[in-house]
């Protein structure tokens, strides 16, 4: 059973905002939903996104988005670094600070491991069956690689956010980063791999590595679709003012981190005044074309959940984004992904501070969908380290399960196709790509 709260969300003009949230026990559950409470017959033309903040005057019903005021005000409020306001809630976090402790006196490798076992105990505890196991029990075969089609680079660590869900444990104090070097294998293995159509970039907060827009340009010259995968926020950190114009020069697809269209559940998961930021990102891109048809400037969103509960369908979903975010603030996207939480990292500690670890692995155990296997992303993906390590997968590169064969880095291959039929890592994790309607880098599989 779904248990269902109601609360007050804040957004920036005139109208109140309330929301219900549905958390899952069990299988999925929807989002929190937003509403615009009427005042006096009329609608203010958007929601109150914080403190401090100038209310737009009432317009008709009919009006959708924010008046260019109130957009002006948005922009003023949210410029400058958000670096020093996460910096202060790390500062603040217990439970980050205990693993950023354990990390230096135990090392990564050693808390990898810790984890990994944490799940493997918790599916023999409840007797369910390890991924491959059950691939087999449902007459499926093992993972194997097929020849990629998208070469996925971490390029590098440091963020200006420390979300609560991020599998790759991002921050402002991590300080892995691509070098121009690596940037270089990057392209070559590129430009010799006839199979890849697109490069995904990703990290951190990847445009922040200064190496970002050599890769991009020099990629694009390939002939090849670039991906960036955008946290939002950082189209307002200092010394990015023209990223939003780069992007769109180089007919970069962005595809952005917005795990909810209400303010309380953006802060509470990804850091206060990261709605406020998001919302003007997304209002700079729509105003660059993006998310517009016609443009060729394609803008995607991605939804993860908030708890221990799968995501909702995606379709049903992306209607409830397009209509809140158009009412609210005249946005236009062109596609939502949906996004299950891997038990892994922060998440996983998230699960083990809750208890509920064991019942996270039963959920994604239990609404296994042999459907969705065929679409797991590992399949015609494949994952670069910012020191140009190989991995089946982003999560496997989190895990240190590096890829099958002597083959283990960029400079060990002359093209990704080299790596086409290997045997595919799988681990617990494995099942949360796997769970009700899939999930993978590119939304829900099945």
């Amino acid at each position: 059973m779904a248990s269902v709260s109601s609360c007050r969300v804040g957004l920036k003009s005139g109208f109140l905002v309330h929301c219900t949230d549905t958390v899952a026990a069990k299988k999925v559950a929807l989002p929190k939903r937003v509403f615009a409470k009427r005042n006096g017959g009329t609608k203010r033309n958007s929601a109150k996104l914080g403190r401090g903040c100038v209310r737009a005057e009432a317009q008709s019903t009919e009006t959708e988005g924010i008046s260019t005021e109130l957009a002006a005000d948005l922009r003023a409020r949210t410029q400058g670094s958000l670096i020093p306001e996460t910096l202060k809630e790390m500062e603040g976090n217990l439970e980050l600070q205990q693993t950023l402790r354990d990390i230096k006196e135990k090392g990564q490798k050693a808390l990898t491991k810790e984890e990994r076992a944490k799940r493997r105990r918790a599916l023999e505890g409840l007797g369910l069956p390890d991924f491959n196991s059950k691939l087999k029990s449902s007459g499926l075969d093992l993972l194997k690689h097929s020849p990629t089609t998208i070469l996925q680079i971490n390029i590098g660590l440091y963020c200006n956010q420390a979300c609560n869900h991020c599998h790759v444990e991002s921050s402002p104090l991590r300080k892995e980063m691509m070098t121009r070097d690596t940037v270089d294998e990057v392209l070559r293995v590129l430009r010799n791999s006839k199979s890849v159509t697109m490069l995904d970039i990703t990290g951190g907060a990847p445009e922040l590595n200064e190496e970002f827009r050599y890769l991009v340009t020099e990629a694009r010259k390939l002939g090849v679709e670039v991906l960036d995968r955008c946290n939002l926020t950082v189209l307002s950190e200092d010394g990015q003012e023209d990223l939003v114009e780069f992007l769109a020069a180089n007919q970069v697809r962005v595809v952005a981190s917005l795990p909810c269209y209400s303010s309380e559940n953006v802060d509470l998961q990804r850091g206060k005044g990261v709605f406020e930021k998001s919302i003007r990102g997304l209002l700079d891109l729509n105003e660059a074309g993006y998310g517009k048809e016609g443009s060729g400037l394609f803008l995607d969103l991605v939804y993860n959940p908030g708890a221990g509960f799968l995501p909702p369908p995606q379709a049903k979903l992306q209607e409830a984004y397009e209509s809140e975010l158009k009412l609210m603030f005249g946005i236009v996207f062109n596609n939502l992904f949906t996004i299950t939480n891997m038990p892994i990292k922060r998440f996983a500690d998230f699960l083990v501070q809750k208890n509920e670890l064991e019942s996270y692995m039963k959920l994604l155990v239990d609404n296994f969908n042999p459907g969705a296997v065929g679409g797991v992303m590992c399949k015609d993906t494949i994952s670069v380290r910012w020191d140009g390590a190989l991995y089946d997968c982003d999560f496997n590169q989190q895990l240190e399960m590096d890829v099958a064969g002597p083959k283990k880095t960029l400079k060990d291959i002359d093209c990704v196709e080299d790596l086409t039929g290997n045997p595919i890592f799988a681990d617990s994790h494995c099942f949360g790509c796997t769970a009700g309607a899939g999930s993978s880098c590119q939304g829900a599989t099945a």
